[in-house]
This record gives structure tokens, C-alpha cells and sequence, in this order.
């Protein structure tokens, strides 16, 4: 009798992890854009807007990007494998979107960023394709 490798079935620890940053990350991204769209000078440290356009259009573009980045998240967790390939893209757009704010929250940008390719690391390196 050959035993069955269910192992191949299930997602690995790496994934769930993604999984969890990326819904976290949308979550704060939907926040952050939130409080630029209702009041700028929230988000602004040292009186510098951000680079592209004001921060009402970019707030909406990162709600927008927050609200995708979490629901791919949670089809991360329950195992939907096209959701690798849609996190991979909304992640690279966020940390995109994020560089424009580094001149208005010079950490807040770079934690964001870094989070960003933290995901995207996880998601191409420890890929799975059966999953």
C-alpha cells in the first residue's frame, strides 16, 4: 500500500504568511488613504506633499489598492492559487504608489515598501504550483 502525500495539497507556512501581511498591509493601506482623503495634513511630516499628484487622488488610488490587496490576501489564506499571481501584481502597484509618499512620511513609505517586497518575495521564491 503507498502511502498519500497530502502534503503537496496543502499551503506551506510562507503562504499563509503572505497571506496574513498582505490583508494586514491592504488593511493599513486603506486607512493611510482614507485619512489623505479626509484630511491631508494628517499624513504630511515637515509640510511636503507627496510626489505624483495631491493626496486626495492618491488616497483613493491607495484605498482602491488597500481594498484589492486585502481581499487577495485572504485568497491567500484559503488557498486560492490565482491569488499568488494578483498579489504579486497589486503588491509591486502598491509599492509604486507608496514611493510617492516618501517625501510627505519618509518611514512610514520605506516600512511600506519594505513590506511590500517582503510579500512579493515570499509569494515568487516559495511558490508552489500545485497550490
Amino acid at each position: 500500500m503507498v502511502p498519500i502525500d497530502y502534503s503537496r495539497d496543502e499551503q506551506t507556512g510562507w503562504a499563509i504568511f503572505a497571506g496574513i501581511i498582505l490583508a494586514l498591509n491592504g488593511f493599513f493601506a486603506v486607512m493611510y488613504g482614507l485619512a489623505a482623503v479626509l484630511n491631508d495634513e494628517v499624513v504630511t511630516v515637515g509640510g511636503r506633499g507627496v510626489v505624483i499628484l495631491d493626496f486626495t487622488t492618491w488616497g483613493w488610488v491607495t484605498i482602491v489598492l488597500g481594498t484589492v490587496m486585502a481581499l487577495t490576501g485572504i485568497g491567500l489564506l484559503m488557498g486560492i492559487g490565482a491569488a499568488r499571481w494578483f498579489g504579486v501584481v497589486f503588491v509591486f502597484l502598491h509599492a509604486i504608489a507608496s514611493f510617492a509618499t516618501v517625501s510627505a512620511f519618509p518611514l512610514w513609505g520605506l516600512l511600506v515598501i519594505t513590506l511590500d517586497v517582503v510579500i512579493m518575495y515570499q509569494l515568487i521564491v516559495n511558490w508552489r504550483p500545485d497550490f
